[in-house]
């Protein structure tokens, strides 16, 4: 067997994301991606390009004053690259050229979409393609009418489809110093911004599958397309989580005087519905989250960690994951065989798999933030948590720690994105795809006492 097929998908994931960002690091470093014309920092252009890969806004330097339009346009091109997939880009490129792609390029591409099958992977490849434009087109649409009001044509024209990209792919990045903050009472600018995130997070399947739904529903087709469990569970654990977070931040931060105390209730709750978007998996801020109560704070932790839907630009545990783990465990609670909803049977190795991830990703947040607190001792432990996890979940809300961190530190939290984006059971699967494998034969079994 030749070497280039012994290589495994998970591994072509990991090198594809890992060049596309030295890359980025080295366009970045350059003089002609500084406002200024001097060379940003490496570490600074790691850390800038690990997070613009990652969809995650975690950043180190104010992108709107340190990076040229060069650069700032070369951040974009990466967050594109980030929330579409590096290998499912490089496929479109593929069918432009061949009309068609391999059994194993449709495998890897499977892995990077998170797509079960793989016979209509190349129809599946156009139908995000085409997703991701048109959302993107129509967000920008809708924020240039806001942004004309300010700024010239062509710059109203740029700064629409930066964030409307940013937004989409869950990223956070701002070309405005204070985030979008300037823009907290503005009912439109929250709106599209929501919606973008919201769109972006919920996944590329969930939307293709709703689309063909609603479209055989218009046409009386006698074939109807049923919505999947993956989508009924995906809408409404993204429901759910929203409208926690709004109830919360909203009972919680009214009465604080350094965040929502003086707004009117009009701006209390949009500012709240904002933040509850937002925090799952996008990271753009209307508010300081520095001033924020530690309960609010606490809670933005748990729906960063979940984050967005599978197949999606989101990052987090995955909001299916939580909700295959909430079934499991209520079936085990209720002495049940089998995990059952909706008439439809959930395998048990479903439930395996979920509570991997989690153990996995817990295990890693945990190590991180252990030693984060060894490096930036004059650091709270909340702040370390918010950043860690806020990192792993691809989110990019800081508590305006991350400037402060020091070199080692800034790795860390740029591995943290990395891993967080590509997903913690791709690299464990990488890792662990040389071991070796247990033979046909079964142990004898044995009763352990748990709980």
């Amino acid at each position: 067997m030749s070497r280039k097929k012994s290589i495994s998908p998970y591994w072509i994931l990991l090198d594809s994301f890992i060049i596309i960002i030295f890359i980025g690091t080295v366009l970045l470093t350059l003089p002609i991606s500084s406002a200024t014309g001097e060379r940003v920092p490496v570490i600074d252009s790691l850390f800038t390009t690990t997070s613009a890969v990652a969809v995650t806004g975690l950043v180190v330097n104010d992108v709107s004053t340190t990076f040229s339009l060069f650069g700032k346009t070369v951040i974009i091109v990466l967050i594109q690259l980030g929330g579409l997939g590096i290998m499912t880009f490089s496929s479109i490129i593929v069918l432009l050229i061949s009309k068609k792609i391999s059994y194993r390029t449709k495998k890897i591409v499977q892995e990077d979409l998170n797509y079960n099958t793989l016979f209509d992977i190349q129809k599946y490849i156009k139908n995000v393609v085409k997703t991701v434009l048109f959302i993107e087109f129509i967000g920008a649409f809708c924020l240039f009418f806001t942004f004309i009001k300010k700024y010239s044509f062509w710059k109203a024209v740029y700064y629409s489809v930066f964030h409307s990209v940013s937004a989409f792919c869950n990223a956070g990045f701002s070309l405005f110093s204070d985030n979008l903050g300037g823009y907290r009472g503005n009912f439109s600018v929250n709106i599209v911004i929501c919606a973008l995130i919201v769109f972006g997070g919920i996944g590329f399947a969930v939307l293709n599958n709703i689309h063909l739904y609603i479209k055989k529903k218009i046409k009386r087709d006698k074939n109807k397309i049923r919505l999947s469990l993956t989508t009924k569970m995906a809408v409404l654990m993204s429901a759910v989580l929203i409208i926690a977070g709004l109830l919360i931040t909203f009972a919680v931060e009214s009465h604080n005087p350094a965040t929502l105390q003086s707004f009117s209730l009009h701006d209390k709750l949009l500012a709240s519905l904002f933040q509850s978007v937002t925090t799952r998996t996008a990271g753009f801020q209307t508010m300081d989250l520095a001033h924020m109560r530690i309960a609010t704070l606490i809670s933005y932790i748990f729906l960063m960690y979940i984050g967005a839907s599978p197949g999606s630009t989101g990052g987090g545990i995955k909001t299916t994951t939580i909700g295959v783990i909430i079934l499991g465990v209520y079936s085990t609670l209720t002495n049940r065989e089998d995990i059952e909803i909706k008439r439809k049977k959930i395998a048990w190795d479903v439930f395996n798999k979920a509570t991997s991830i989690v153990f996995i990703s817990l295990t890693y947040i945990i190590c991180i933030v252990f030693l984060l607190s060894l490096l930036e001792k004059d650091k709270g432990f909340l702040e370390l948590v918010f950043e860690t996890v806020s990192a792993f979940g691809t989110v990019g809300l800081s508590m305006n720690i991350t400037p402060e961190l020091g070199s080692v530190s800034k790795l860390l939290i740029a591995l943290t994105m990395f891993i967080g984006r590509v997903g913690p059971l791709t690299v464990a699967m990488a890792l662990s795809e040389h071991s070796k494998r247990r033979g046909s034969y079964k142990y004898p079994v044995e009763d352990v006492q748990v709980g």
